[in-house]
């Protein structure tokens, strides 16, 4: 994996540092707050990148919340957060603006990565391993509603000091999104 530079990021909720990792032909960031280094138990999100919500605010996940949620914590707190370059929960943005198409016809999302041949969620959290033992993180209070994202970073050694949960603002077009993440991929929500 190769690694760039750290470069300051003064953006609406604070000062940040950035640092970037290629992997193959994804690149993912580390976006920490000034003290990272100094913290004991920083906070952590590794979010999943989603530009349908990240970007353009769509209302059919809760994306965007999260994101600006964690960027508020970690500019308050200190930490880090990742952002995960696997979009659509690694199928794809065209992959995705097909399922949405699905979804559109009343597939659920799970049921929408289905039908256009993938897993529910396709994502490989190596590189995330990769960013935490590269930033030398071993303890954090990981904000998270994911189940799979705590077993990963347990699995690395990595002590789960607290799990926050990722607050969601439920509306009528991410309700049943919402209700399909806890029932069918076991979210804490």
């Amino acid at each position: 994996m190769e690694a760039s530079s750290i470069a300051n990021l003064p953006t609406k909720h604070g000062r940040f540092k950035i640092k970037a990792y290629k992997d193959g032909n994804q690149e993912h960031l580390a976006i920490m707050s000034q003290d990272f280094g100094t913290i004991d138990d920083p906070i952590v999100r590794i979010h999943s990148e989603c530009l349908t919500g990240d970007v353009l605010g769509s209302l059919k996940c809760d994306c965007n919340n999260q994101l600006n949620q964690a960027l508020e914590m970690i500019a308050k707190e200190g930490g880090l957060l990742i952002y995960h370059r696997q979009e659509g929960r690694n199928i794809g943005l065209l992959n995705k603006v097909n399922a949405y198409s699905l979804q559109d016809e009343g597939y659920n999302t799970v049921e929408a990565n289905l039908k256009l041949g993938f897993k529910a969620d396709e994502r490989d959290y190596g590189a995330v391993g990769y960013i935490l033992k590269d930033l030398g993180v071993t303890e954090m209070r990981l904000v998270t509603n994911n189940p799979r994202k705590i077993a990963f970073v347990e699995s690395l050694g990595i002590d789960i000091i607290q799990r926050i949960p990722a607050i969601t603002e439920v509306q009528k077009y991410n309700e049943r999104y919402l209700q399909v993440k806890k029932n069918q991929l076991g979210h804490m929500l």
